[in-house]
């Protein structure tokens, strides 16, 4: 059985995953709308990603007999002035990520919950993958910023993500 300041926590971070799905979601749009097709490939993957976090949480808390308890989902913002601004974006967001899953960690520690523990050391890797993945992106943007062909080309790149 979980404690319940850890089902409590855990039924946060679903809504955290599920915002950052819906986060994700907004970016796609953005930019189909901005006819940068790659680019809103690789946001629905991200939003895919997003959303099975979410579900991974909202499992373990079932096996651990505990209770599940969605709560409303914010609306995401749905405008920005560039692709480097949503990519920024998503780098600081997924650093607070990060942030939230190392908090979820220390209450594991202090509450002695071993399962806990061992599922979010799969999170821990996630998220140094994600702050990776981002950080890639800006960098390439910064080098190509000034060269639209060269944001075409990365779009394209980022049109051929597969469903890593």
């Amino acid at each position: 059985m979980i404690g319940k300041a850890m089902q409590d926590t855990i039924n946060e971070q679903i809504n955290k995953e599920l915002f950052s799905s819906y986060l994700y979601l907004s970016m796609a749009a953005y930019f189909e709308d901005k006819s940068l097709p790659g680019f809103a490939h690789w946001m629905r993957m991200q939003e895919a990603e997003e959303r099975e976090h979410a579900m991974k949480f909202y499992d373990f808390l079932l096996e651990r007999g505990g209770k599940v308890m969605l709560k409303a989902i914010d609306a995401p913002k749905t405008e920005w002035t560039s692709t480097m601004e949503v990519m920024q974006e998503v780098a600081e967001h997924e650093a607070k990520v990060t942030a939230s899953i190392y908090a979820l960690y220390e209450l594991a520690l202090k509450e002695k919950d071993y399962p806990a523990q061992m599922m979010l050391q799969w999170f821990i890797t996630e998220q140094v993958e994600e702050e990776k993945n981002a950080a890639e992106i800006i960098a390439s943007l910064k080098m190509i910023e000034a060269h639209e062909t060269a944001v075409l080309q990365l779009d394209h790149r980022l049109g051929k993500r597969g469903g890593d």
